[in-house]
């Protein structure tokens, strides 16, 4: 019931909740954070391995949701935000290639993108905690990223 009483009310406002669940053994298939993800607007999901890289905040990207994005973002940072997740899926996906140096160079396009941007990408997706950013700087500091 706490989760559902969250989102808009029928006159003006709305209530905001930003809930914590704790999985064992970063299993997010656990039954109640799997129905906290089927009944939330979105989830920011936190990773050990990132923690552990020293990247903070540990955010893994492509593991979190916001099903409401679209409505409250402009186009175009929808499109830059899809394109970065794109070439953090494409890296991850060829990482094991990569990092034994079976991948070669000019095979795929798309990796190669990825190779060479997803240490710009990781660096811009670093925040220290005394480090207040708008979503302006944020976009620009992405196109940024994504143009080079």
């Amino acid at each position: 019931k706490l989760l559902e009483r969250a989102g808009t009310t029928s006159g003006t406002g709305s209530i905001t909740g930003l809930y914590t669940v704790l999985v064992e053994g970063d299993d997010m298939n656990e039954p109640i954070a799997d129905a906290t993800r089927g009944i939330l607007d979105g989830h920011i999901v936190l990773s050990r391995r990132l923690a552990g890289k020293g990247h903070y905040p540990a955010i893994d990207v492509l593991d979190s949701v916001s099903r409401v994005m679209s409505d409250i973002v402009p186009p175009q940072i929808l499109q830059a935000a899809a394109d970065a997740r794109d070439i953090i899926a494409t890296y991850r996906e060829a990482e094991d290639l990569i990092t034994i140096g079976a991948y070669k160079p000019d095979q795929n396009p798309r990796v190669d993108r990825a190779v060479k941007l997803i240490e710009p990408l990781n660096q811009f997706l670093k925040q220290r905690s005394d480090e207040p950013t708008n979503i302006a700087d944020s976009f620009n500091g992405l196109m940024g990223v994504l143009s080079s």
